[in-house]
């Protein structure tokens, strides 16, 4: 048992090492010329204006109608609700003809 363990071990790491004659390759050129380029190379730090990146490093103000300063889970349970207190409006004016709603129709108030 031990001479078939031995064998399965050695075909392992013969079949998984490098083998010696291949880890250290010469390379056929030590140095190789750079190719010319047909465009003049572009400057990069002059290209492009530097902006910071972070909303914290902008020095105006940030605006409370262009970000969302309340989580959108929370507006979600809003609206739910809204559209609850619809459906139940709803239901009352079109089954028992109880009117809840105070909006405008027309320009005409209502209820």
């Amino acid at each position: 048992m031990s001479d078939l363990i031995r064998a399965l071990a050695l075909w392992a790491r013969l079949l998984l090492a490098p083998t010696p004659g291949n880890r250290h390759r010469t390379r056929t050129t030590a140095f190789r010329p750079a190719r010319p380029t047909a465009t003049a190379p572009r400057p990069l730090a002059e290209a492009r204006p530097l902006t910071p990146r972070s909303p914290y490093g902008l020095d105006a103000p940030l605006n409370a109608e262009d970000t969302a300063m309340v989580r959108p889970y929370l507006l979600a349970h809003e609206r739910r609700a809204h559209q609850l207190h619809r459906r139940i409006a709803l239901v009352l004016a079109a089954d028992f003809g109880i009117d809840l709603d105070t909006r405008d129709v027309h320009g005409l108030g209502v209820a």
